[in-house]
């Protein structure tokens, strides 16, 4: 009776562990430091009056055109972006702080940054390890892995893959980096798909919601967000997403948190179809998002 009784106190003991794990991986917050004031060029620049349609948005230093595609059952949204300075690029943080489960809507974020066009970011926050640089601030040096597929965003606008075993947090900053995303993987890289048909992120479902960030030139993007899970919407895997952008003719295209997290938010209104249950709309809380604005 008593081996039963400790047997018992030790399933429950392990089972309270686990639920620990659980609500400090998911739960609980950690608020680490507040963001640091970005910087920008709106006191130096004069900006006329916008044109602004429904799918579209015009000034003398950014242009955002929204289309959606029909590829593969699912719908895509894709923005394509011009800016004439990188720093129209943005990183914000949810709660403009920096920590773990610190978390917000896309559309929230977007619209308390003043973001003409928003996505989901990489999701930082539910990880303890990949690195994070934002804005030209090192937040992260921990390594999730040496194979770990991470894009970097530097001064001139132009897009890299990298792995994190190749180079340190530090040393990307030093070199000029202003966005380290460490979610992925890479979907093509100069030109050409380098991601394969049976890859996936974690044990995600093969066809999924998804949010990719590609680059054709240096200051020319497209911000990419498909729907899935729904009835009107399938969703893609990685590489049916990477074979779509191939045709878009993209240089650099890069995988950001997926999943319910897939959000695009244009003008205040959100694009896309997020959902985390099959055809109810729910639009998920996240750390972080990539915002076109001032």
């Amino acid at each position: 009776m008593t081996g039963k009784m400790f047997h018992a106190a030790d399933c429950a003991a392990i089972a309270c562990a686990g639920a620990l794990v659980l609500l400090d991986t998911f739960v609980f917050t950690q608020k680490y430091e507040t963001a640091a004031v970005r910087e920008t060029q709106t006191e130096t620049v004069s900006v006329s009056e916008p044109e602004v349609t429904a799918s579209s948005y015009e000034d003398e230093n950014i242009s955002v055109s929204v289309g959606t595609y029909r590829y593969m059952d699912t719908d895509i949204h894709v923005a394509d972006v011009q800016v004439s300075d990188i720093s129209y690029l943005y990183s914000v943080l949810a709660d403009n702080t920096y920590g773990k489960n610190v978390t917000d809507e896309t559309s929230e974020m977007a619209q308390e940054n003043d973001a003409v066009l928003a996505v989901n970011g990489d999701y930082y926050g539910a990880r303890s390890s990949g690195y994070v640089i934002r804005n030209g601030v090192l937040y992260r040096e921990k390594a999730a892995s040496s194979a770990q597929e991470d894009l970097v965003i530097d001064a001139d606008g132009s897009f890299s893959i990298i792995t994190e075993g190749s180079v340190t947090a530090q040393e990307l900053l030093d070199a000029g980096a202003l966005q380290v995303y460490s979610f992925g993987p890479g979907l093509i890289e100069n030109g050409e798909i380098i991601v394969g048909a049976e890859d996936e992120v974690g044990k995600a479902m093969a066809s999924n919601p998804r949010t990719a960030i590609c680059e054709i030139e240096p200051l020319h993007y497209l911000l990419v967000v498909s729907d899935g899970r729904t009835d009107e919407s399938e969703g893609l895997s990685l590489y049916e997403l990477a074979s779509f952008l191939e045709t878009l003719d993209v240089k650099t295209a890069y995988n950001l948190d997926g999943g319910g997290s897939s959000t695009m938010v244009f003008m205040g209104e959100v694009v896309n179809y997020p959902t985390t249950s099959g055809n109810r709309m729910s639009e998920r809380s996240v750390s972080d998002a990539v915002c076109i604005g001032y």
